[in-house]
């Protein structure tokens, strides 16, 4: 999207920020809490959310989220963004109360963002027409099944559940746990990953993604999981049993084998569009930090006077500056050069490992700003503080994200640092460091 067109955009997203979003945020929890009351059975958008669809789609905020190149396969117009462009949208967008209620308004939430770039990418036509169409009008949600409790699903190698084929039809068996989305009366499809390769093949090449319509048969949902005691009503992420599940043969993505290769192209941009939105939760709090400061007195002297309380915002402001840089470096890196760069793929974990923890960081200071209302229900702060805690398990624990990082920069250096082989003067051990200066 040309510069022009693309600041007028983000005027057109702010002003419904203020008119629409803000406004409505104390509405969306009550409707929540009157659906939670109901029961996992009864779990769907509250009312609030269908009606601002209609509005994001009249002003042209409709799936921001899909890229010019994903929009054009499946047969769509989109946002028209490159990514760095959709990074300012989706921080603007993750200032609501909710991280997602303004995303969810907009059509552009997980996990059906990454489910509908998937499908656009690597579903037939048939598939795009039965799910992908659905999708991008918001009919329908969907949700992704990778996680199992029974083992570390970090490492997606361990995946057991099996998917076996039969005739024309594979058959599915296992669990699955942390699935999003899964619990909503709305969600009719789920992508699925799951092991079609014998322990004989290539490790890479032992997974496969398939869907699984969620009115199957032998499917069961056993509960919501919560975090922090919160079930995320009404999206939830559920505990799934699948008992001999059988979907036809033309319901695998891109060939057997391929579910590597999709995950890792499915989970950068949905990765990174969480950390986005994280980015927009952490400068509300440092609204609200700075706007807390500057209404208090304490010991004769606003808190904003207060040395300490005035460092604490300086180094907030730097904190999440430098997150956002990190976050558009690697989203300008994938508009240029895709996801599977090595000093990308470098940049997207370092960013997954870096913006949750720091959102965290940032909430909690503005909580203890606060005071004791900072952790209460009349402030939108702790629920910011779980999301932030929440997402340095999403797609993958901060460890994983620190290690693929590290162990690209560990090959990065040994072959193309131009220092690297510099070391400490090995060469000339005989003369002090000192003297060579």
């Amino acid at each position: 999207m040309e510069a022009e067109q693309f600041e007028t955009l983000k005027a057109t997203l702010w002003d419904f920020m203020k008119s629409e979003i803000y406004p409505n945020e104390i509405l969306f929890f009550q409707q929540v809490h009157k659906i939670r009351e109901l029961g996992p059975s009864h779990w769907r958008q509250p009312p609030i959310i269908v009606q601002l669809r209609e509005k994001a789609k009249a002003r042209g905020l409709w799936n921001l989220f899909l890229p010019v190149d994903s929009a054009k396969l499946a047969g769509r117009s989109g946002g028209g963004l490159t990514n760095l462009q959709y990074a300012d949208c989706c921080e603007i967008m993750g200032t609501s109360n909710h991280a997602e209620f303004a995303a969810e308004a907009c059509n552009c939430s997980s996990p059906d963002t990454g489910n509908m770039e998937v499908l656009a990418r690597f579903g037939t036509d048939e598939q795009k027409k039965m799910w992908l169409e659905p999708l991008l009008d918001a009919k329908i949600r969907s949700a992704y099944a990778m996680t199992e409790p029974e083992v570390a699903s970090s490492d997606a190698t361990n995946i057991r559940t099996s998917i076996t084929r039969d005739g024309d039809h594979y058959v599915i068996n296992g669990r699955k746990h942390w699935i999003t989305g899964a619990g909503n009366l709305d969600c009719k499809i789920m992508i699925l990953m799951g092991r079609t390769g014998g322990k004989e093949a290539p490790t890479y090449t032992q997974q496969s993604q398939i869907l699984v319509p969620m009115q199957t048969p032998g499917i069961t949902l056993v509960r919501p999981m919560e975090t922090f005691g919160d079930d995320d009503c009404p999206k939830g992420h559920m505990e799934i049993l699948f008992e001999d599940v059988r979907v036809p043969v033309t319901n695998i993505l891109w060939g057997e084998g391929r579910g590597f290769e999709i995950a890792q192209l499915r989970l950068g941009p949905g990765r990174i569009h969480h950390c986005m939105r994280m980015i927009g939760q952490a400068e509300r709090a440092l609204s609200l930090m700075c706007r807390r400061s500057m209404s208090r007195r304490a010991f004769g002297q606003q808190l904003s006077e207060m040395g300490s309380i005035i460092q604490q915002i300086a180094e907030t402001r730097a904190e999440i500056d430098q997150a956002r840089l990190l976050v558009r470096e690697a989203a300008d890196r994938m508009d240029h050069l895709g996801n599977r760069d090595h000093y990308t793929r470098k940049l997207l974990s370092l960013v997954k490992a870096v913006v949750p923890g720091m959102a965290q960081k940032v909430i909690d200071r503005a909580m203890q700003i606060h005071g004791g209302v900072g952790g209460s229900q009349d402030s939108f702060l702790p629920f910011a503080f779980v999301g932030a805690r929440n997402l340095r398990w999403a797609d993958g624990p901060d460890e994983v994200h620190w290690r693929t990082a590290g162990k690209l920069e560990l090959s990065y250096q040994t072959k193309s640092s131009p220092l690297y082989e510099i070391g400490l003067y090995e060469h000339d051990k005989s003369v002090p460091f000192r003297a060579k200066l």
